[in-house]
């Protein structure tokens, strides 16, 4: 089974010089605690309610500070093509939740997530992302 099948393929994403108050606003309205930063049709990053809790509210910045300021850039993703079983043995090495879905083009199509892969008829695959998100953070 390919990633494309369960992803979720309506993401919606926020540009790098919105502020991290709309960030927030567009977590509670679609009730994720994460969104897609893209520009000019490239993904560039992710916001987390994490990073705007912990970059932003406990540095004392406010709710006008860009984006781009306090996002995860460098993220990593999977390819929509690429087979369920091999992006969840990687969630798991890597205890990642979510991962950003992009086609060959590196143009974001989707997001997939723990809640996705859990969902599939592949028993192992949600076992083995389960195993790797399940273990302490440190």
């Amino acid at each position: 089974m390919k990633i494309s099948e369960v992803m979720t393929k309506d993401v919606l994403t926020a540009k790098p010089n919105q502020s991290i108050q709309e960030a927030a606003n567009m977590m509670a309205r679609i009730d994720s605690g994460a969104i897609m930063v893209e520009e000019q049709e490239r993904l560039v990053g992710m916001i987390t309610d994490r990073d705007i809790t912990i970059r932003a509210v406990a540095e004392g910045l406010t709710g006008n500070t860009p984006i781009s300021k306090i996002m995860t850039g460098g993220i990593r993703y999977c390819f929509e093509d690429e087979d369920i079983e091999q992006v969840a043995k990687n969630m798991a090495d890597v205890q990642l939740r979510r991962l950003p879905v992009l086609n060959r083009d590196k143009r974001l199509v989707g997001v997939v997530s723990l809640g996705n892969i859990a969902s599939t008829r592949s028993q192992s695959a949600a076992a083995t992302v389960l195993r790797g998100v399940a273990q302490a953070h440190h």
